[in-house]
């Protein structure tokens, strides 16, 4: 058999990093509706997660999560870890609401609403406050470091610390009362767990919005990723006319302009590079759709401000489906969107249901577990139970606690229980009974706790009260 001969051909080695370093994008500051409109969106809720903290309802905080006491007050709301399944709820119904929102107008949120975005353009305006400009920022950056430098560095690096200082304590006025928190941080009183959340929200503010930026939409959030699965071809997402702009080419086009080399009349894109040098992320949305943008639309705004100034009509770059792109029909309604709609109408149902349905008071009642009953003697029989009452509403009421099911037996324990707003009572309680009165080894009983504090709310707890067989027969 003849062998194929085999030669050695040494390649060259070729050594690719696979790692990038982030270049800086210097935004460049634009004018325009979808600007206005993402600005009437950010300082509502800026303002709402910065005074909100200082809201009193009552004699305490209006919003407070207490988790030493496991209670989340919520204005005239307090919530127990009981209530989990309301959380869950509203997770899930978040979730869908997000789906929904993303099947009809893409990723919105990311571009009006996401606290990272939002944020990311406090950092920006106080960038441009203190280092100026675009032109001057990329002009100071490639400058060797100088006092006036460091001096514009410098500011800027302060208004972000003070931006983010402000956004931890704000954070940390929801879980330590806001009003106890700043004294602390004033006479240097601060606990452990203080000090660690706002030194670790101060960071993460600092480092996300002014240092990562875009990297923190592009690489960490989950969000980029699976968002393409609920699009479809009528939904809306920022997109670029390619059959009006192509081909590109330099001038003013007043005029009809004939491309020199391939003799085409050129598209109504300049080709000025104003769309790239708007956006947060840095992508050229003429490129087609990518998963980076996040439908912010400050290409609309800049690419229509150019439109104007050539007298031509605007909407080149536009909020638009790829249905219309093409010449297609737009459908407004679409089985998916549908879909969405119907569970989150569903969730929300369920959700308001339970929430209506919610009793201020909950009763707990468990045996005891070192023995199922006690012989006291000459026929006594004693059954011990722990009597658990908690009181979520904002009142202070005044129960009473009711035994049924058996007759002819001694009971020991409350008969009324006192409570505060947001507290539990525990009790322990003993039944006795004469096994002449006993007629079942494991005799079903309930008790009923009352108030009238609340429309007389009746709160019920089955139990049993168990008796050595051996005596009763």
């Amino acid at each position: 058999m003849k062998q194929i001969p085999i030669k050695q051909i040494e390649a060259d080695k070729q050594f690719v990093d696979l790692y990038a370093k982030r270049e800086a994008i210097h935004v460049r500051a634009y004018k325009g509706f979808y600007r206005n409109l993402r600005v009437l969106a950010a300082w509502p809720l800026l303002l709402a997660y910065f005074l909100t903290p200082f809201i009193t309802w009552g004699n305490r905080q209006a919003i407070w999560f207490d988790l030493p006491q496991r209670q989340f007050h919520i204005f005239g709301l307090t919530f127990w870890p009981q209530d989990f399944a309301l959380l869950s709820g509203l997770l899930i119904l978040a979730a869908f609401v997000l789906f929904f929102v993303t099947v009809f107008a893409g990723r919105i949120w990311c571009g009006y609403s996401c606290p990272q975005t939002v944020f990311t353009y406090v950092f920006m305006r106080a960038e441009r406050l203190a280092e100026g400009n675009r032109n001057a920022r990329i002009k100071l950056d490639s400058e060797p470091m100088s006092f006036t430098k460091f001096r514009k560095k410098a500011l800027k690096h302060f208004l972000w610390l003070m931006i983010s200082a402000a956004t931890a304590l704000a954070f940390v006025g929801y879980f330590t009362p806001i009003r106890e928190l700043i004294p602390l941080i004033y006479n240097f009183n601060l606990g452990l767990w203080e000090a660690w959340w706002l030194a670790f929200f101060l960071a993460a503010t600092y480092i996300n919005a002014g240092w990562m930026r875009e990297q923190v939409c592009t690489y960490m959030c989950p969000y980029a990723r699976f968002q393409s699965v609920m699009f479809d071809s009528n939904t809306l997402i920022v997109t670029y006319d390619e059959k009006r702009g192509e081909p590109r080419g330099k001038g003013s086009r007043k005029e009809q302009i004939t491309d020199e080399q391939t003799g085409e009349v050129l598209g109504d894109c300049v080709d000025c590079g104003v769309c790239v040098t708007v956006c947060p992320v840095g992508i050229d949305i003429r490129d087609g759709l990518q998963y980076e943008c996040i439908s912010c639309a400050a290409c609309v705004d800049a690419c229509n401000e150019v439109m104007l100034r050539i007298n031509k009509p605007t909407g080149l770059i536009r909020y638009a489906t790829e249905n219309v792109i093409q010449g297609n029909q737009y459908r407004l309604v679409s089985p998916r969107l549908i879909g969405y709609a119907i569970a989150v109408c569903a969730i929300a149902g369920l959700l308001a249901l339970q929430l209506f349905n919610r009793h201020p008071l909950e009763v707990n009642l468990i045996r005891d577990r070192q023995a199922l009953y006690r012989d006291i003697g000459s026929g006594v029989i004693e059954n011990t139970y722990y009597l658990k009452i908690s009181n979520k509403g904002q009142q202070h009421v005044t129960v009473s606690v009711g035994l049924t099911g058996i007759d002819y037996y001694t009971y020991t324990g409350p008969s009324e229980v006192y409570l505060e707003a947001n507290t539990i009572a525990e009790s322990i309680i003993s039944i006795r009974m004469h096994v002449n009165n006993i007629e079942l080894p494991n005799t079903p009983i309930t008790f009923s706790v009352k108030s009238s504090s609340y429309g007389d709310l009746v709160m019920t707890q089955e139990s049993r009260f168990i008796a050595p067989t051996e005596q009763l027969y």
